[in-house]
């Protein structure tokens, strides 16, 4: 006997009258009333490549979905986009954007008490933001990877999103002789067709981890937009999003602690983005789930080989990992460390998902016998100066420093210690410390990015290291930097009471990031810290700096 839906009420009713007339605008029948309803989650925008062809897909998923028996309802929320949407309130806007959307999401689907969503999922932040109000929601949900964008070449080599990135920084810095003309015709080619960017950045990393969660169809990630494999993950999911609804089978009986366990196992396997760990921590607390991401990291980094080497992190490509069998072939080839008995939304588990699976390119996505590496690239330190946690993250193919000690050289925004770069401020032997920019000192987390590559430019290499409570981009992957610490500076941690010329020792083999100050002259320092400073911004941002919780308890989730 088929189930009632939540959506529905009794025929003739007051609330059913109401519905009805708002929908007969949509040609909805008396009939079609008593089916599933399902929401179109599109992160759609104008702004970035990132979404440019998700109103296409949304619209071939509401006859899909038709098709399949239910009632389609397309619903939009906000769609930050790094390069694009950081250019205001100092950065702040992309993380605090991702909760936004999770509210987005809350208010149309279930104010309208429909009865299951499908997510096109597309820019970074659309992906943990959809999975997080998915587990908040708990309503049959599927999220739909909408690819990658395709790349060009420059002169005859290869050119993505992030080259062009290296190379505009490159030539600010006098590393490289290319003009602005050089630039602008990379610009053209960098990318030729929407999609997110093409490399192992946040975005491609987190629609492998949604796979891996169990929270895609198996195989489906990652895909280059636009193409056949693309629209059949489309039109598989439109029948299997209402059947999920039939079967009543939500994101909380997939989200348990052994998926966020083989997520990150498979972020460690391909040495993928750092930001997902944070993603994660937020998907866990709006589950409601007593799981502590960062620990799984730590617990799993040793014994988790590096597989697969992608850009940056390694000379492989994207559409070289997609054509070697994608994430489906990773999890096949960690399947016997994996928990493999545990549902996903095939209905099926981890284990039958995986069967006849078959690894196309084993050189690509190697066996965990022939690994890149069995030493770990992304890694979780602490220490006297994170003692919540700090993120290091090394390359598969380079081999870098990772211990360095210095004094400390203090800023506290991107662009002044960019500027103290190209005017010579910072010397050879220093760690800089860029703090303030966490969760709640942008307001909405800052990006250490871009000084990342401007020290890359001048040429510092391991010579200076960077320590940070910001984040970075996940094509952003170069020298010897401490991402995230926490607690942030803002919220009082010791990051706060560093000062110009303190030692600062970093060890990253040992896991371990100090301030080398004696402890009585740290607690003079407290002594004379001020509340955290409220931001000069307004509207969304100053309620994000006010309701955010600190990395470890939530990725800057704002539920408590």
């Amino acid at each position: 006997m088929e189930r009632k839906m939540r959506s529905n009420y009794d025929v003739g009713s007051a609330r059913w009258a109401l519905r009805k007339a708002e929908w007969n605008v949509h040609g909805i029948s008396e009939e079609d009333m008593q089916k599933p309803k399902i929401a179109i989650v599109n992160t759609s925008s104008g702004l970035a490549a990132c979404f440019a062809h998700l109103d296409g897909i949304a619209e071939k998923l509401k006859k899909d979905i038709w098709a399949a028996g239910a009632v389609p309802f397309e619903v939009r929320t906000s769609a930050p986009a790094d390069f694009v949407t950081s250019a205001g309130g100092k950065g702040g806007y992309i993380l605090s954007g991702r909760d936004l959307i999770v509210n987005d999401i809350e208010i149309a689907v279930e104010g309208a008490m429909l009865d299951g969503m499908i997510c096109l999922a597309s820019c970074d932040k659309t992906v943990p933001g959809q999975l997080m109000a998915a587990a908040r929601l708990n309503i049959p949900s599927l999220v739909v990877a909408c690819g990658y964008q395709p790349s060009g070449e420059f002169r005859g080599e290869h050119i993505d999103i992030e080259d062009l990135w290296i190379h505009a920084v490159h030539r600010e810095t006098g590393r490289n002789s290319l003009t602005s003309d050089d630039i602008n015709e990379m610009t053209e080619n960098a990318i030729l067709g929407p999609g997110v960017c093409a490399g192992m950045g946040t975005a491609n990393s987190m629609h492998i981890v949604t796979e891996a969660l169990g929270m895609a169809l198996p195989g489906s990630t990652p895909v280059l937009a636009n193409s056949e494999k693309m629209w059949e993950t489309v039109q598989a999911a439109a029948d299997r999003i209402v059947q999920m609804v039939w079967d009543d089978l939500k994101p909380r009986d997939i989200l348990t602690p052994e998926a966020f366990a083989n997520a990150v196992m498979a972020v460690l396997a391909t040495s993928a983005s750092i930001n997902t760990a944070k993603h994660l921590q937020a998907l866990a607390a709006e589950a409601e789930s007593d799981v502590d991401v960062y620990r799984l990291y730590e617990k799993h980094a040793d014994k988790v080989p590096i597989l697969s080497g992608i850009r940056p992190n390694g000379d492989h490509f994207i559409e070289d990992f997609e054509a070697a069998g994608g994430a489906r072939a990773l999890m096949k080839q960690l399947e016997k460390i994996l928990y493999t008995d545990i549902l996903t939304a095939t209905g099926l588990s981890v284990k039958e998902n995986l069967l006849e699976v078959e690894v196309v390119n084993e050189e690509v996505i190697r066996s965990m016998d022939n690994a890149l590496s069995y030493n770990p690239c992304v890694v979780m330190v602490r220490g006297t100066l994170a003692p919540n946690t700090g993120i290091a993250k090394l390359s598969v193919s380079e081999k870098r420093k990772l211990q360095f000690s210095g004094p400390a050289n203090i800023y506290s925004s991107a662009q002044d210690a960019i500027d103290a770069v190209h005017n010579g401020e910072i010397k050879e032997g220093q760690v800089v410390v860029l703090r303030g920019i966490g969760p709640k000192g942008t307001p909405g987390m800052g990006m250490a990015s871009a000084l990342v590559f401007a020290l890359d430019g001048a040429g510092f290499g391991e010579n200076v290291a960077l320590v940070t409570d910001g984040q970075q981009s996940g094509l952003s992957n170069k020298g010897v930097v401490i991402n995230e610490i926490s607690p942030e500076a803002a919220d009082g941690g010791p990051l706060a009471l560093v000062e110009n010329g303190d030692t600062i020792s970093i060890d990253v083999e040992k896991r371990f990031v100090d301030l080398d100050v004696e402890e009585n002259k740290l607690e003079e320092r407290r002594s004379r810290l001020e509340n955290t400073p409220v931001t000069d911004e307004r509207g969304w941002l100053q309620i994000y700096q006010r309701l955010s919780n600190p990395l470890p308890e939530g990725g800057g989730s704002l539920i408590k």
